[in-house]
């Protein structure tokens, strides 16, 4: 029997990158056909360029405005939940939700959440430059990030960076990001790697990583469908 359950309607702001959006909204589709229901979204594509400058140059203001007319043009077309398919973006958050018009899924909230629920005191932080140096925007409370080396931070951002702009993933990606995550975890005592940037899961998944990982991405999606679905967004 087809159950045609009906989510609310989600409105994600997408294009940063392209690669991360579409792995969003394939991911959520699967989601959805797992309880049977069918898919109510829409997406609108950010300027990447103005995004990665207002966050580089701490305009969070200026970020939320933005955002929150990009959630204004998704409002309008019918969605009742929001979200920001990438981390850097998330830096606005107090500010964005203030005046987001439709209640939004935070990613950060949603992270903290899990790693305190995992009883992780100490943690590594992959992720662009900005998101590992600013120990994602101070939103990991008490649990201490461990230290990377220069050229360590210098080879996560550029890797990650190269996978949001091809919108590919590579095994020399996976292998050098795996290699350097097991020597955190084998000998700087950080008891999970925080997958800091949606653009990962294109190369890591379920079967592919060898290291404790808090997957950002995978943990929203799982909050999105959450706040779809929930009786009440009260």
């Amino acid at each position: 029997m087809n159950d045609t359950t009906q989510a609310r309607c989600l409105g994600l702001v997408g294009g940063l990158g392209v690669g991360a959006t579409i792995h969003y909204y394939q991911e959520l589709v699967k989601a959805h056909a797992v309880r049977g229901a069918v898919p109510h979204l829409h997406i609108v594509h950010a300027d990447m360029g103005r995004v990665l400058g207002e966050v580089q140059a701490g305009q969070t203001a200026r970020l939320a405005r933005y955002l929150a007319e990009l959630l204004q043009h998704l409002a309008d077309a019918g969605a009742e939940v929001g979200a920001v398919s990438a981390v850097a973006p998330h830096i606005c958050a107090p500010e964005l939700a203030a005046i987001s018009p439709i209640p939004l899924v935070n990613m950060l909230d949603v992270v903290r959440t899990e790693i305190h629920a995992r009883n992780l005191h100490r943690v590594a932080l992959f992720g662009t430059r900005f998101a590992m140096e600013s120990k994602l925007f101070g939103q990991l409370g008490d649990v201490e990030v461990v230290a990377l080396r220069p050229e360590e931070v210098e080879y996560i951002h550029n890797t990650y960076t190269e996978l949001a702009r091809s919108g590919k993933g590579n095994r020399e990606a996976h292998r050098g990001l795996s290699e350097l995550a097991c020597r955190l975890t084998d000998n700087e005592g950080a008891e999970g790697i925080v997958l800091a940037g949606t653009d990962f899961s294109l190369i890591f998944n379920e079967s592919n990583t060898e290291f404790p990982a808090v997957d950002c991405t995978q943990l929203h999606i799982e909050a999105i469908m959450s706040a779809l679905f929930r009786t009440s967004l009260g």
